[in-house]
């Protein structure tokens, strides 16, 4: 589905003009086309790439979709997948972006599982002219821009339920829960790390080493959107290491209290092996036994076991096993 579909020159919007148009504004000298559309059939993409001469290749990836955050270089051209990440209802969502670069225009093509839009990266460019400019290169940046930008809140999501599993960590009778909460909370994490450190990749080729002569003049701005991604890649190493370290916490708070169980479990064994002993020795019923025909016999009996058992109790409930 067409968005919109603008013609810019020296920085300043032309007009909103029509799609069989666009083809005879990329001839025009100092101005690019700049088209935005969700979930592009393969119909619309087919006309996008005649009125923009787009690679073969590029157009089957953005067809197929479910790629991998990458940039590739078609001549003159370039052709970035990056994904977007969103929270809905405590969830992951990742989508997807296709964007196509070239000296007179930009093409971006979102799926409907990205929750954000580019209207604001469009007001933001219209209110820069000065930046609007650089032309396509500059859109390109914006755009990337925008999407890192969104990974922010993703992060602050993460850290706030890793924070609340934490305060419950040591809460008895918890311990599965946390246990089920943070391999949740991993996989999120390695979900958005699949975004992220692909795309750090990727980014890092704008700006260093053989830069595409596209970005040329753009370079320290996606340095910028690396330094992003590298802090967004740091705090995704933080907060698994944590989940590592509070699962392991948690693993020993439950063999804590598995062993609380088993020495009470044990410590009621010998108090009642006690007894046992006492009516296994005295239950013999041999013939000489003197206690037997003792009138205070059965009472004396009862006396030692129970005075056994209160001593051991005792016993065990200074030692904390009780």
């Amino acid at each position: 589905m067409l968005i919109n579909c603008v013609a810019y020159q020296d920085g300043q919007k032309l007009a909103d003009i029509p799609v069989e148009d666009i083809s005879e504004y990329v001839l025009q000298p100092d101005t690019f086309v700049w088209v935005a559309l969700r979930d592009a059939q393969p119909q619309e993409l087919e006309v996008m790439q005649e009125e923009f001469g787009l690679h073969e290749l590029a157009v089957e990836d953005a067809r197929r979709g479910h790629q991998r955050p990458k940039i590739e270089e078609y001549g003159d051209s370039l052709f970035v997948v990056v994904k977007t990440v969103d929270c809905r209802d405590g969830e992951v969502v990742v989508g997807e972006v296709d964007i196509f670069v070239g000296d007179n225009y930009v093409l971006s093509s979102r799926d409907s599982h990205s929750l954000q839009n580019f209207l604001g990266v469009r007001a933001r460019a219209e209110r820069e002219p000065h930046m609007l400019r650089q032309g396509p290169a500059f859109v390109l940046y914006a755009l990337m821009d925008a999407v890192v930008d969104r990974y922010f809140p993703v992060l602050d999501m993460l850290e706030s339920e890793l924070e609340q599993v934490e305060e419950r960590i040591f809460s008895k009778g918890r311990q599965r829960d946390n246990i089920q909460h943070l391999y949740a909370l991993k996989r999120k994490v390695t979900e958005v790390r699949h975004v992220v450190a692909p795309l750090m990749e990727a980014v890092g080729r704008l700006h260093g080493g053989r830069v595409p002569a596209i970005c040329r003049d753009t370079g320290e701005y996606f340095r910028d959107v690396h330094d992003h991604l590298h802090r967004i890649s740091a705090t995704l190493d933080n907060i698994r290491d944590t989940i590592a370290t509070a699962i392991q916490v948690n693993l020993s708070m439950v063999a804590i209290e598995e062993n609380e169980v088993n020495k009470r479990l044990a410590a009621w064994a010998a108090i009642f092996a006690i007894c046992t002993a006492f009516a296994g020795v005295w239950g013999m019923n041999f013939k000489f036994m003197p206690e037997l025909e003792w009138q205070y016999g059965y009472p004396m009996a009862l006396s030692v076991m129970v005075g056994v058992c209160l001593y051991l109790y005792r016993r065990f409930k200074r030692a904390g096993w009780l």
